[in-house]
């Protein structure tokens, strides 16, 4: 042993994540849709164009970028687009025409967050990935269509990563501590892959950090991740009693409170998801038709969330909840929907079949129907409820907001 013998331990080191980063298709977790796809057969047969895998943090854009590497045997050059300029790609493009046209080798450029490129940098790479003297792969957490060129986009492969679920979390986690032989309390990896959220990275870091203790228990983890654990466990009750009083807080028209549960959902590392969920389930349960941009403003909250990510996520999801828990009331529809669910049987009338198809007018199909929009202002009365069901009423509108409009229309057709 020598006075730098530890020095080089040291620099040897490597993570735990990057460890048990995969080298085949057979090892990686996750993405099965993707890699069923065209994407699979392309990686299986060496015919790998240039890519830009667009997915959250974790979710194996690096990983995949590899094993494409591997298995076409090609010389793989990782490059940050933060730290990088023109005249390290040029060095790199120089480097690649020398192991094509001496060792017939491709060259697979990776760049990570290359939506941090520059026009400039972006335009440089053009003919070189449109000759194929390199092969480019992208990563980038934000949505390509808005942060690369035009003239890149046209000439490269986009592919979708979708966030890694807790089964692919826990593969991952157990194939770790099968490597590493690390003793584990089995519900202690249900809660490190929990908290994770699809983020393989984070779920084998925080594994290796909770292993430096020695067995891998809840205690260890409950001090490793501090109140964050102990606030929100959602696997357990306290994510269920959240949600519900999230709900509860919102359809009672209470913005402090739906604030507050929103907030302690998003301290402790809940799905956005599962939060859009139910924002846009209670604008349809709760508000329904006393506001119908409820629920408009719900999907678009739900969609922008998923766009932008955290933390900006949290302005818009509370745009949302404050919304929707100062919208006027009504679960007229949700009742309505219920009730007629419950009440299917009956016969459609003759005059509303379907009259598109050869032959139906010989059976008396469509006669009598009657086009509202040929009478005074485009109603006109005639039976739409099967025989059986002439006298029923499945929706009653409230007179709550929007609604009271609606119900004062309805009222007075129904009374012709």
């Amino acid at each position: 042993m020598d006075l730098f013998s530890n020095v080089n331990d040291d620099a040897s080191y490597k993570p735990l994540a990057e460890r048990m980063r995969p080298q085949t298709l057979a090892d990686f977790a996750g993405q099965a849709e993707v890699l069923r796809g065209t994407l699979g057969k392309m990686i299986a047969t060496g015919q790998t164009p240039s890519l830009i895998f667009f997915g959250a943090p974790g979710t194996g854009k690096t990983t995949l970028a590899k094993i494409i590497a591997n298995t076409t045997d090609s010389d793989f050059v990782k490059v940050n687009a933060a730290l990088s300029g023109i005249a390290e790609l040029r060095g790199i493009v120089k480097t690649a025409e020398e192991q094509r046209k001496f060792y017939r080798k491709r060259t697979i450029l990776f760049i990570d967050e290359i939506h941090r490129f520059n026009k400039g940098q972006q335009d440089f790479l053009l003919p070189y990935v449109e000759d194929g003297r390199i092969t480019l792969i992208g990563a980038t957490t934000e949505n390509p269509f808005f942060e690369v060129n035009a003239a890149l986009l046209s000439r490269v492969k986009i592919v979708r990563l979708s966030k890694l679920t807790t089964a692919d979390i826990k593969k991952i986690l157990g194939r770790a501590v099968a490597a590493e032989k690390f003793s584990v309390d089995e519900h202690a990896l249900d809660i490190i892959a929990d908290f994770a959220d699809g983020d393989a990275r984070m779920a084998l870091n925080l594994l290796e950090q909770a292993a430096f203790a020695g067995e891998v228990t809840c205690d260890v983890l409950g001090d490793l991740l501090g109140e964050k654990i102990r606030r929100y466990d959602k696997g357990g009750d306290n994510h269920y009693d959240t949600a519900s009083a999230f709900i509860k807080s919102m359809r009672g028209s209470d913005a402090d409170a739906a604030i507050f549960y929103l907030a302690k959902m998003i301290d402790g590392g809940e799905d956005l998801k599962f939060i859009a969920r139910r924002v846009v389930i209670c604008a349809a349960e709760d508000v329904g038709n006393a506001d119908p941009q409820a629920l408009i403003l719900a999907n678009a909250a739900a969609q922008a969330a998923q766009f932008v990510g955290l933390p900006e996520a949290r302005i818009i999801l509370a745009q949302a909840v404050t919304y929707i828990a100062g919208a006027p009331k009504s679960n007229a529809a949700y009742l309505a929907i219920d009730k007629a669910l419950a009440d299917t049987r009956g016969e459609v009338p003759k005059h509303l079949r379907d009259t598109s198809y050869k032959g139906a007018k010989a059976f008396g199909l469509g006669k009598g129907y009657k086009y509202p929009h040929d009478f005074p202002n485009h109603y006109v009365k005639q039976q739409y409820l099967p025989d059986e069901k002439i006298s029923a009423r499945y929706y009653e509108p409230t007179t709550q907001g929007a609604e009271a409009a609606i119900k004062r229309r309805l009222d007075g057709l129904r009374r012709d």
